[in-house]
């Protein structure tokens, strides 16, 4: 198993070859967010579930009660780039709210159990991130 920047690396290289699939039946995306001080690109292996032509991803930064960075930046510039498997393309990043949330955040602990257990580690509510092609 793979993490972040050797993740990315196997991912880019091999066409999602080798990452996507990052444990059985859990499948990942590189996220290419701009950074929101640095201006800088940033890649980031995150798990998503496809809903509806759609890619939904949570902020989970593991239980921290911070959100990671990587939601910070799609939040200050929602507009970005993502690879699945081998295919690239642009989305557009918003916050699921409300009934929208209510409804993919049990379909994100299905598709990794352990969501459920960072989101009773900290006080704040993960984000639920839904990423729509442009």
């Amino acid at each position: 198993m793979l993490f972040q920047q050797a993740h990315i690396e196997a991912y880019e290289s091999s066409d999602g070859k080798i990452g996507h699939e990052w444990m059985e039946g859990v499948y990942t995306l590189v996220l290419h967010t701009v950074g929101r001080t640095s201006g800088a690109v940033r890649k980031f292996a995150v798990i998503y579930r496809e809903v509806d032509g759609r890619y939904v991803l949570v902020a989970s930064r593991g239980g921290m009660d911070t959100h990671p960075n990587w939601y910070l930046n799609l939040v200050a510039q929602p507009e970005v780039q993502v690879q699945v498997a081998a295919e690239k393309f642009t989305v557009r990043a918003h916050t699921a709210e409300g009934p929208e949330r209510a409804a993919l955040w049990p379909l994100m602990v299905e598709t990794f159990p352990t969501y459920a257990e960072y989101q009773q580690m900290t006080s704040r509510v993960l984000p639920v991130v839904v990423l729509t092609r442009v």
